[in-house]
């Protein structure tokens, strides 16, 4: 478990990647499918499993496989319908990960920011960065197709 206890990204981090997207849902059905970590392997391709290890709060635990990679990340915080930031480290990285949604006029704009600090990551910026970018371009391709059919 990290003792990182930020909400924020490291703005200092050799990787910093912003992105966002519009989603044609309502809030509460984004922030739903967001957020059911243990749901996560059903409508995301490069997620092969989730599970939380207790309550949606700051604290507890939740496990995940991606890209091969077995992750253990801890919730940081969690504002309902508005904000959540979930780190941890895996394989030398340190990744502070935070996702804000806002709804206007029937439309939510979810936005995420994630940032990757340690030596890995230090020695090859530019490669992981464009995995980093490209992992989250998926996750929100992925997260607005299925909310948006749903």
């Amino acid at each position: 478990m990290s003792t990182n206890t930020n909400t924020t990204i490291d703005e200092n981090a050799p990787v910093v990647v912003r992105l966002s997207t519009t989603v044609n849902a309502p809030l509460a059905a984004v922030w739903r499918l967001h957020t059911d970590i243990n749901a996560w392997a059903n409508w995301h391709p490069d997620i092969t499993r989730a599970a939380i290890l207790g309550p949606l709060v700051p604290g507890t635990s939740f496990r995940w496989s991606t890209h091969g990679l077995d992750i253990t990340s801890t919730v940081l915080q969690v504002e309902p319908g508005e904000r959540i930031a979930w780190g941890g480290p895996v394989q030398g990285i340190d990744g502070i990960h935070v996702w804000t949604f806002e709804e206007s006029d029937g439309v939510v704009t979810v936005r995420t920011e994630e940032s990757w600090s340690g030596a890995p990551v230090a020695a090859e910026p530019e490669l992981l960065g464009d995995a980093l970018r490209q992992s989250l371009e998926t996750w929100l391709h992925e997260l607005k197709a299925r909310a948006e059919r749903q």
